[in-house]
C-alpha cells in the first residue's frame, strides 16, 4: 500500500549522523560497528532504498537546527549559525535530486504528477518526493528569512523543538509565543505555510489556537491517553485539530508509546512495545473524530533514535507494511487504510494547495 511518512529527519542523518542514505540499511550499520558516539549506532532503520521497499513514495523531510544556550540541550549559540546547517541540509536534497533519489513537491501540480509517476510500474527506481519542513523556528533570523525559506520550497514549518525557543515554547517547556511568535504565525499564515503544531507546549498550542487561522496539521504527534507527558496531546487539543481540518501522524518513538519508558535502561522487548500501540493511537484518534480522516503515519523513524527505541516488530521502515493487516484486524475498512497510509495527509496537501 502506497505511504506518505509525514516526517523524517533526512537531512539530519546524513550531516549529522554521517550517514549515506544512498547506502542500504545493512551497510549503514556495518558501517557504524563499534561506534558509541550516539546511542542508534548500528541500529538504524531508514535508507532510501529501504524507504522505497516500503513504497514510501511521499515523505514530509525536515530542516532542523535549534538555538540553545542550554548545555542540557543540544543547539547552535546564534540563529545565524542555525540557518547555514538548515541550509546544508538543504544542499544535501538538492544533491539527492541530482542524483535521481528523491524529487522536491511545492505544489498540487507537482504533487498530482509524483503520485502518477508512482503509479506507473514500467518506471524501475523512482525517485522519492519529499515535502520540505523546517522543525523548530529558531533558525528563522527574522521575518524575511521565512520567505526566503519559502521560495527555496519550505512548506510546513513547526515554531517550537525542545525547551524555550526563540518563537515560541516547545516539549518539556512552558510559556506562550510572545510578540515574535505572534509575527511568526502571521507571515505563516499570509505565505500559506502549513503550521505544525507538533512540539509547542500546551500554553503555547493554545495561545497559537487562538491567533492562527491557517492550515495546521501535527506532523509526528501521540495521544496523552496513553503516555501522560506534555509531548502528547490531549483530548482538548485533538478535538481542536480535528475541528480544523487537520491530520496528525503518528509516530514510533517508543517513549512516547508506552508510560515509564526510562531512556538507556527500557528495551522495547521489555517494556512489550510493539506496532500495536501505534494502532492503539490511531484508533483512539479515530474514535474521537468518529471517522479515519484525521491520522495518518508520521514515523520520525531514525530521529535521533533507532532500533533500541522503537517496536519490537520493525527492522526497518519497510515494516511499516505490516501496519494494514492490522488495521483490518481492527475492523478498519480497506478505504479507512488507504486513507490513513497516505490519503489523508494526500488530500490535505491538495485543499491547502487549491
Amino acid at each position: 500500500m502506497f505511504i506518505l511518512d509525514a516526517h523524517l529527519d533526512l537531512a539530519m542523518n546524513a550531516l549529522e549522523w554521517n550517514r549515506d542514505l544512498t547506502q542500504s540499511i545493512q551497510d549503514i550499520r556495518k558501517s557504524e560497528y563499534g561506534m558509541t558516539d550516539k546511542p542508534d549506532r548500528e541500529k538504524n532503520t531508514v535508507s532510501l532504498d529501504e524507504m522505497r521497499k516500503a513504497n514510501i513514495g511521499i515523505c514530509v523531510a525536515t530542516q532542523i537546527a535549534r538555538v540553545s544556550n542550554d548545555k542540557k540541550l543540544p543547539g547552535w549559540n546564534s540563529p545565524q549559525q542555525a540557518w547555514a546547517q538548515t541550509q546544508g541540509q538543504l544542499a544535501w536534497y538538492k544533491s539527492m535530486e541530482d542524483i535521481g533519489e528523491m524529487t522536491q513537491v511545492k505544489n498540487s501540480i507537482e504533487l498530482s504528477n509524483h503520485l502518477e509517476l508512482w503509479k506507473d510500474d514500467s518506471v524501475s527506481k523512482k525517485p522519492i518526493g519529499y515535502i520540505l519542513s523546517l522543525e523548530g523556528a529558531d533558525s528563522i533570523v527574522n521575518i524575511d528569512y521565512l520567505e526566503k525559506s519559502y521560495n527555496l520550497g519550505l512548506r510546513a514549518i513547526g515554531p517550537a523543538h525542545y525547551g524555550p525557543g526563540i518563537y515560541a515554547h516547545g516539549t518539556d517547556s512552558e510559556g506562550g509565543i510572545g510578540i515574535k511568535g505572534k509575527e511568526l504565525l502571521k507571515k505563516i499564515e499570509e505565505l500559506n505555510l502549513i503550521l505544525d503544531a507538533t512540539h509547542l507546549c500546551d500554553i503555547s498550542f493554545w495561545e497559537t489556537m487562538d491567533i492562527y487561522n491557517g492550515p495546521v496539521w501535527a506532523s509526528h504527534n501521540n495521544c496523552r491517553k496513553f503516555v501522560d507527558h506534555n509531548r502528547q496531546y490531549s483530548d482538548e487539543q485533538i478535538h481542536e485539530l480535528i475541528s480544523r481540518n487537520a491530520v496528525i501522524g503518528i509516530p514510533l518513538d517508543a517513549w512516547m508509546m508506552i508510560p515509564n519508558w526510562i531512556r538507556g535502561e527500557s528495551t522495547p522487548k521489555s517494556m512489550g512495545v510493539t506496532l500495536d500501540l501505534m494502532i492503539d493511537n490511531i484508533d483512539h484518534i479515530c474514535q474521537l473524530s468518529g471517522n479515519a480522516f484525521h491520522v495518518g503515519i508520521g514515523s520520525d523513524l531514525d530521529g535521533a533514535f533507532g532500533k533500541e527505541q522503537t517496536p519490537l516488530d520493525l527492522d526497518t521502515i519497510a515494516d511499516l507494511q505490516k501496519i494494514p493487516s492490522k488495521l483490518s484486524k481492527k475492523g478498519y475498512s480497506k478505504i479507512d487504510i488507504e486513507n490513513i497510509m497516505s490519503q489523508n495527509f494526500i488530500n490535505f496537501l491538495q485543499r491547502v494547495w487549491n
